[in-house]
């Protein structure tokens, strides 16, 4: 059994997609290679039923009800996961899995608490969850991030007309887009590149400021028409989408949730941390832009100011 395996994994996003087929890839292990599920998504249908079926495959799963664009939800969630763990009803944490991810087209969209809705579930979410998790933690233990190669510009997404991101103040990306400035698929795309470069520059910085074992690290499964993520766009964009998902050697929830499943839990991945960058099943190089200890340092500072905020 990995050291890992012996443990808690929380994941958020159970319920559909990459985060449904990982989840299930971890519950169907072998006992001595399967983990604990801690599952944190919507308190709806879909999470009884993945809690159902990661159950019925053998693990000991839990699901925590949870809106991640609610930071009191999210703190709720931290509360019932270390409930269950301080209780003795899990074993000790080894991992958090960052998975859900929203991508909207109306840019002046507002999580509950005010903060434009990409930039909020994607980043500031998961930074509240960590945040309040990071002292229960059982070295040695992974966080490992969700990434996506939109925060630069690269031929595939230029053919997809996804934009890069446009960094600005983390303060800034937080606002929702001013009423005077109309919607557009552009301006949500950049939301969205914006919120994946911030979780690559918060990866680097959590690695810094966690506690000895804890290994930080950001996967990326690659271009994946189709799944949820889309779900706030229009029907045009949601066919062009599925119809995508056609194309060879595009990923899908099938191939990569059993690779996420393995860089959470098995040891060959055991040495990556301080933010490594996994693109499918190799290790890369983040852009020169993607490493500045300074914008890092800045959005560490922002995000504990906005989180203080709500």
């Amino acid at each position: 059994m990995s050291s890992i395996a012996s443990g808690t994994v929380l994941i958020t996003g159970p319920t559909g997609a990459l985060g449904k087929a990982a989840t299930l890839a971890m519950a169907s292990r072998p006992a001595a290679e399967r983990p604990d599920l801690l599952l944190v998504g919507r308190d709806s249908p879909a999470l009884a039923e993945v809690t159902h079926e990661a159950r019925a495959a053998g693990a000991t799963a839990y699901g925590i009800g949870c809106d991640l664009g609610r930071l009191a939800d999210v703190r709720a969630a931290g509360k019932k996961g270390r409930e269950l763990l301080d209780a003795g009803t899990v074993r000790p944490l080894r991992a958090l899995v960052a998975n859900a991810g929203i991508s909207v087209l109306d840019t002046h969209n507002a999580s509950a608490d005010g903060y434009e809705s990409s930039f909020a579930v994607n980043h500031l979410a998961h930074a509240q969850l960590i945040g309040d998790l990071l002292d229960s933690f059982v070295a040695p233990a992974r966080i490992v991030l969700l990434g996506s190669n939109t925060h630069y510009r690269n031929f595939f997404r230029w053919m997809l007309q996804v934009p890069p991101a446009d960094w600005r103040d983390p303060i800034e990306l937080a606002q929702p887009a001013p009423p005077d400035v109309p919607a557009s698929m552009k301006l949500g795309g950049i939301a969205y590149s914006d919120s994946k470069l911030a979780i690559i520059y918060y990866a680097h910085e959590l690695q810094r400021r966690a506690p000895a074992g804890i290994n930080v690290s950001v996967f990326e499964p690659g271009f994946m028409p189709g799944t949820g993520i889309t779900r706030d766009h229009s029907p045009a964009v949601q066919r062009m989408a599925r119809a995508a998902a056609r194309i060879p050697g595009v990923s899908s929830p099938t191939k990569s949730g059993p690779i996420l499943a393995s860089i959470v839990l098995d040891d060959r991945w055991a040495h990556l941390r301080g933010g490594a960058y996994i693109v499918k099943t190799k290790e890369r190089d983040v852009k020169a832009f993607a490493n500045d200890p300074e914008r890092e340092a800045r959005l560490w500072e922002a995000t504990a100011e906005l989180l203080d905020r709500a």
